[in-house]
């Protein structure tokens, strides 16, 4: 039995560029690889928001109102919802004047049941150093 861990680096702002949802896009669709491996090997993910890619959990996104599309908000709940361990740099929330009550916490609305880390840079390195795979976007 084999277990890989992917881990997945989103350091861009939302709505700016493809590449927060490509990261969420590819996060979730990691769960679904199992089709493809031996009994037994599983593949586990974590997705990591630092620097300016923090905008993308902040609550209460108008993506679908504004520009037609499913926001970074819906996608981190759906992540949640698979279970994706979701961390979210704590000093870069800080830079941005930014609290736990202004991010997408928890996904209880699509029966979640884990939520957002808010967590120490240190522990997102601690991440990065322990994936199999990390892919920065």
């Amino acid at each position: 039995m084999a277990t890989t861990n992917l881990g997945f680096i989103v350091q861009r702002p939302p709505y700016k560029s493809e590449n927060p949802k490509l990261a969420l896009t590819h996060a979730i669709a990691s769960q679904s690889v199992e089709v493809y491996l031996e009994d037994g090997d599983i593949v586990t993910c974590d997705i990591a928001f630092v620097g300016d890619g923090v905008l993308n959990c902040l609550k209460d996104q108008k993506a679908a109102d504004i520009y037609g599309l499913t926001s970074t908000e819906t996608q981190v709940k759906m992540a949640l919802l698979l279970d994706i361990n979701v961390l979210i740099c704590k000093e870069d929330l800080d830079r941005f004047g930014l609290s736990e009550d202004d991010i997408v916490i928890d996904a209880e609305e699509f029966g979640a049941d884990i939520e957002t880390k808010v967590v120490p840079y240190a522990e997102i390195a601690a991440m990065m150093e322990e994936s199999k795979h990390l892919l920065f976007f």
